[in-house]
């Protein structure tokens, strides 16, 4: 082959290397700011109800401890029935052996009076039923306590495992979000988005409703921080039941469980201070008038104001 022919070959063998080698060159350029902030609503999306999960597992175990505490306030006076009960057969025992049941009898029935018959029989047969009183007393606190102390064990040991489960979704839900700051930093520069405090007029609302929405814009511009309920940050329902908690009225801290808790009401009965779900009950934002929500977005942001359109709405509550 002439060199010349040596040299068209190798143009082109490299051109066509060129063309082949270009697209996985650019497959594995590095993400735009736009696909990168895609990546990261959708991650936030998937954390915020991973987190969501987290704190309905907190709402969990705190029932799981007040649930033992009962437990264990009804152990002690049921422990004193047991032993009082168990006292007493003890005591009826003792003086079968001692007398006898026949010599009782005999005693009571061997009276040569047959006017006093009646009367000794009487007074056997209450001996006999106070016996089987007692006796079933006893059966009935030792099985009332035997079943309170399975069931306090058995919170027991839900409380352990729940324990174990809250320490493993920390660890995953630190994990995430170390890897969406990341993200959020080579899209924006920041990991946080730097927030700043309402300036504007604040609606005025009356009663319990007024108070929460004040607290809502009171908590603009402070950052999202998950599982926390205020002060100085906020998750979606830790923001809301903050609200509702500083107007004297609880909410659980989980988005879903709120959504259980409040009397749910159309679009066109909205009014300052009631609830607007997203996100298939993921997500919940603070109602306070003319089209707008105060919310805790997702990690990386602020509270803010925006529409209540902002995402499709799941449903509406009124706090009861």
């Amino acid at each position: 082959m002439s060199p010349v022919r040596v040299l068209l070959r190798t143009i082109a063998v490299a051109g066509l290397s060129a063309v082949l080698v270009a697209p996985a060159s650019l497959a594995q350029a590095a993400p735009s700011a736009s696909e990168l902030t895609q990546q990261i609503n959708q991650e936030s999306a998937k954390l915020e109800k991973t987190v969501e999960s987290y704190n309905r597992l907190t709402e969990d175990i705190k029932k799981t401890k007040a649930d033992t505490a009962t437990l264990n306030a009804r152990l002690g006076p049921l422990q004193q029935q047991v032993d009082a009960a168990r006292a007493e057969v003890g005591q009826l025992a003792a003086t079968a052996y001692k007398t006898g049941g026949l010599r009782t009898a005999g005693v009571l029935l061997g009276n040569a009076d047959p006017a006093d018959l009646t009367g000794n029989l009487g007074t056997l047969d209450q001996l006999a039923r106070d016996r089987r009183q007692k006796v079933s007393s006893y059966d009935r606190s030792q099985r009332q306590f035997l079943a309170e102390k399975a069931e306090l064990d058995e919170t027991l040991a839900r409380q352990t495992a729940q324990a174990k489960e809250l320490s493993a979704g920390k660890k995953k839900i630190e994990a995430d979000l170390s890897k969406l700051y990341s993200k959020r930093k080579a899209a924006y520069g920041a990991a946080q988005s730097a927030g700043s405090s309402y300036t504007g007029t604040v609606p005025s609302v009356s009663g319990k409703a007024g108070v929460a929405v004040r607290y809502a814009y009171d908590a603009i511009g402070k950052p999202y921080v998950w599982a926390a309920d205020g002060p100085n940050g906020y998750d979606c329902s830790g923001l809301t039941m903050a609200a509702w908690r500083a107007a004297g009225k609880s909410l659980p801290h989980n988005a879903a469980m709120q959504w259980d808790s409040v009397s749910h009401i159309s679009r066109g009965s909205l009014q300052p201070g009631d609830l607007v779900f997203y996100s298939g009950l993921g997500h919940v934002a603070l109602f306070v008038g003319s089209g707008k929500v105060i919310h805790a977005p997702q990690a990386g942001e602020n509270v803010k104001l925006a529409s209540v359109d902002m995402m499709t709405p799941y449903g509406y509550g009124r706090v009861r």
